[in-house]
C-alpha cells in the first residue's frame, strides 16, 4: 500500500528544501516528492489501486530525528527503563533512530551484548536502536576492548559515557584504533580527580545552598586533552553534552584548525541555568550540571553559529525513589526524549536563535553524518523516516503522559510550543497522537 502525505511544510537539510510538498511513500522508501498542487492526489489515485492519504496542512515534515545520546538501562537496570519503553518514548518524541550508551549492567563491552540490544530493538518494529560499545572492559579504564570486534557487531561509535578514560596513554591508543576502524569516539568529558563530590555547578548558587560544586575545569580539561588526541591520531571526536563557555571556545578553535571534532548540546543545558535550580528537587541534578547564564549564552551561540553540530537529549531515566534521596545522594540525570523537540522549538526556534532548517540539521541531518548513516534526508530513494510536527500547539509538559518509565525531569508544568503529532519509521506510523486528525 502506498502512502501520500499531502501539503506539509517539508524541511530537508540535505538539499536545503523548505516548501509545501506532497510525499509519496511505498515499501518504506520515498518514491516521489512533488510540490503540492490539487492535481497530485488525482494523479496518485489513478496510479495506485490502494492509497492512504494524510492531510498535513499546517504541519512541518522533518527528517526523522536522531538522538546520539540516550540511556535505555537494558540490560540490568530495567526498573528504570527497558528497550521497549525507551523505544516508545523515542517514537513519542519524534525520534526514528537513537544511540544507546554502554553503561548498562553488565557494561556493553562485547559483541554479545550489542547483539542482544539490537535483536530486542528490532523485535519492537519501531524506532531503530544502535548500541554504542565501551572503550574499556567493564568501563574500568584499565584495558581496551576489542574495538574491531565491536565494530563487526554493529556499534556506530565507542564511548566511556558516564566517565572519561583518565589514562591519557590508554585514551590515545583507543583513538588510534577507533581511527583504524572508522569509528567516532563519543566523549563524556570529566576529570574525575577534580569532581570532589560535586553535585551542581560551582558558583554563587552552590555557595548559597551549601552544596559541593563542579567547576568548569572538570569538563574543560578533558575536552582540551581529547581534542589534542584527535588531532594527533586523526580520529573523529564527538563531544557529548557540552555545558561550558570554554567548550564553545575549544570546539570553535579546533574546527578552525581542521581537527575532526563535533559537539552536542542538550535541551536542559540551553534552557536552564544555575539560577533556576531548586535544591529540594533532584530532578535538577544532572552531569554535567546546568551552569551560569553566560555559559548558556555561549551554548546557544555555538548552536546558532554551527560550532555545535547536534542537539541530543542524554535521556537518563531513574526511579522516583532514587530521585527522592535528595540533591546530594540522588543519581545524576534526567529524561529528555519526549520533551526535546518542544524545548528546541520554544527556546531556540521561536526566539530566532535557530531556523527550522537548523533545527532539522541538528536533530537529524548532522547526527546521521556523524555516524555515517544515509539517514536524515527526505529525498527520492531515501528511507521514509519522518517526524510530523505541529508548531502551533501550545501546552504544558505533563510527565504523566510520558511513555518512558522515567519521569525525572525539571520541566513538568512548563508551557511550551510545538508537538510531535506523528512519527514514521521505514514508511510505517510508529507513533500518532490519538484523536489527532491527519
Amino acid at each position: 500500500m502506498a502512502i501520500l502525505l499531502m501539503n506539509g511544510r517539508l524541511i530537508n537539510p540535505a538539499d536545503q528544501l523548505d516548501g509545501l510538498f506532497d510525499i509519496l511513500i511505498e515499501d518504506g522508501i520515498v518514491k516521489e516528492r512533488l510540490p503540492h498542487t490539487d492535481e497530485v492526489l488525482s494523479l496518485m489515485e489513478k496510479k495506485y489501486d490502494s492509497l492512504r492519504t494524510y492531510d498535513l496542512t499546517g504541519r512541518i515534515i522533518f527528517p526523522g530525528f536522531i538522538d546520539l545520546h540516550v540511556h535505555f538501562r537494558d540490560p540490568g537496570q530495567t526498573e528504570k527503563e527497558t528497550i521497549e519503553t525507551g523505544i516508545k518514548a523515542a517514537a513519542h518524541g519524534g525520534f526514528t533512530t537513537v544511540l544507546t550508551m554502554p553503561n548498562t549492567s553488565p557494561v556493553c563491552d562485547n559483541p554479545s551484548i550489542v547483539e542482544y540490544v539490537h535483536k530486542k530493538a528490532r523485535n519492537c518494529h519501531s524506532t531503530e536502536v544502535l548500541q554504542i560499545g565501551s572503550i574499556t572492559k567493564g568501563m574500568e579504564g584499565k584495558e581496551l576492548n576489542d574495538i574491531a570486534a565491536l565494530k563487526e557487531a554493529g556499534v556506530p561509535a565507542i564511548s566511556e559515557d558516564g566517565k572519561s578514560v583518565m589514562n591519557s596513554a590508554l585514551a590515545r591508543r583507543a583513538f588510534k584504533i577507533a581511527k583504524e576502524n572508522d569509528l567516532p569516539v563519543f566523549s563524556h568529558c570529566e576529570d574525575i580527580d577534580l569532581v570532589e563530590g560535586g553535585v551542581m555547578n560551582q558558583g554563587k548558587m552552590s555557595l548559597k545552598y551549601d552544596l559541593p560544586g563542579i567547576s568548569n575545569s572538570v569538563e574543560n580539561i578533558i575536552i582540551a586533552r581529547n581534542i589534542f588526541l584527535a588531532e594527533e591520531t586523526g580520529a573523529t571526536l564527538h563531544l557529548c553534552h557540552n555545558s561550558t563557555k570554554e567548550s564553545y571556545l575549544c570546539v570553535k578553535l579546533a574546527k578552525e584548525h581542521g581537527i575532526h571534532v563535533t559537539g552536542e548540546v542538550t535541551p536542559h543545558h540551553f534552557v536552564l541555568c544555575e539560577d533556576e535550580i531548586d535544591p529540594n528537587n533532584a530532578n535538577y541534578k544532572m552531569n554535567p550540571p546546568v551552569r551560569t547564564a553566560e555559559d548558556r549564552e555561549y551554548l546557544i551561540r555555538g548552536l546558532k553559529e554551527n560550532v555545535f553540530d547536534v542537539i541530543a537529549t542524554d535521556h537518563a531515566p531513574h526511579t522516583a525513589s532514587e530521585k527522592a534521596r535528595g540533591f546530594k545522594s540522588a543519581p545524576f540525570g534526567i529524561v529528555g526524549l519526549e520533551t526535546a523537540a518542544a524545548l528546541t522549538y520554544t527556546y531556540l526556534v521561536k526566539p530566532g536563535h535557530l531556523s527550522l532548517m537548523q533545527m532539522a540539521e541538528k536533530m537529524s541531518y548532522n547526527p546521521a553524518r556523524i555516524i555515517k548513516k544515509d539517514y536524515g534526508d527526505i529525498s527520492v530513494g531515501k528511507k521514509a523516516d519522518l517526524t510530523i510536527f505541529d508548531a502551533t500547539k501550545k501546552y504544558k509538559i505533563d510527565s504523566n503522559e510520558f511513555y518512558s518509565k522515567g519521569h525525572n525531569e525539571p520541566f513538568d508544568g512548563r508551557e511550551v510550543y510545538g508537538k510531535v503529532v506523528a512519527t514514521i519509521k521505514d514508511g510505517d506510523f510508529v507513533f500518532k497522537v490519538e484523536g489527532e486528525k491527519l
